[in-house]
């Protein structure tokens, strides 16, 4: 698996404006799967962006593959996404709060 793939994806998705961004190589727990044979590695991305604001799951996908083309061809084989908006995010109770 090429080193700073997950840095790749992360820098790309900057144009995307993000609240929140998180990019984590999963790799290594898929060790032995058929697509790590080929050099792909396995992602999970959480992003909070208001570019997401109104737009359907597949709408949300499509705005983060069309960053990662090239990327999604050979350095990742599995990408799990997680897309919100700012007003989705679900937030902690506070301390006070029941």
């Amino acid at each position: 698996m090429p080193e700073g793939t997950a840095a790749k994806i992360n820098a790309r998705l900057i144009a995307l404006d993000p609240v929140e961004i998180e990019v984590r190589d999963d790799s290594a727990l898929h060790a032995g799967h058929a697509g790590a044979a080929s050099g792909g590695g396995h992602y999970h991305l959480r992003l909070v962006t208001a570019r997401f604001d109104g737009l359907s799951k597949v709408a949300r996908h499509r705005l983060v593959y069309d960053l990662l083309p090239d990327l999604m061809q050979r350095e990742i084989h599995a990408l799990a996404m997680n897309l919100q908006a700012p007003g989705e995010v679900e937030r902690a109770p506070s301390a006070g709060s029941l």
